[in-house]
């Protein structure tokens, strides 16, 4: 992914879980949402994946319809997504959300070959200690290399 095919970012998801394994996932979009996402105008802050009848659906994503829209066309902004995966990658997110009490998170979304994907992780919560600690650590890189560079 690079940094021009960039989307979306959610970087609330780094900050408030434990990201695992990731996956790449398409998604079934209308013909008013690529003409948004080309635009850029996505939100991907709360936005979470449910797992329902063996299938992958993306909740609270946010894209912003144009002003350009049709007007036969009622634009539905934050509609439920279905999000298009491999079955063996199906499986591997069942059994993390069902045995192991995990949650799946949208990381990113980008451009990859004229179709846009969604990143997604398998993700563990982190406490508000856990938050503390990264933060903590972060701060000591960020002196590390201040201190390194005299």
């Amino acid at each position: 992914m690079t940094a021009n095919n960039t989307i979306g970012l959610n970087k609330k998801a780094r900050f408030d879980y434990f990201l695992q394994d990731r996956f790449e996932a398409g998604l079934v979009l209308e013909g008013w949402e690529v003409k948004s996402l080309r635009a850029g105008r996505l939100q991907l802050r709360d936005t979470y994946v449910i797992l329902k009848n063996g299938e992958a659906w993306l909740l609270g994503a946010i894209i912003i319809p144009l002003e350009s829209a049709s007007s036969h066309v009622h634009p539905e902004s934050q509609r439920t997504r279905k999000l298009l995966l491999h079955r063996s990658e199906l499986n591997k997110l069942i059994g993390a959300v069902e045995r192991k009490g995990q949650a799946i998170v949208p990381i990113a979304m980008y451009w990859k070959q004229g179709r846009a994907k969604l990143e997604i992780a398998i993700a563990k919560g982190k406490k508000d200690y856990d938050k503390r600690d990264t933060e903590k650590y972060r701060d000591w890189q960020r002196e590390k290399e201040r201190l390194f560079k005299k």
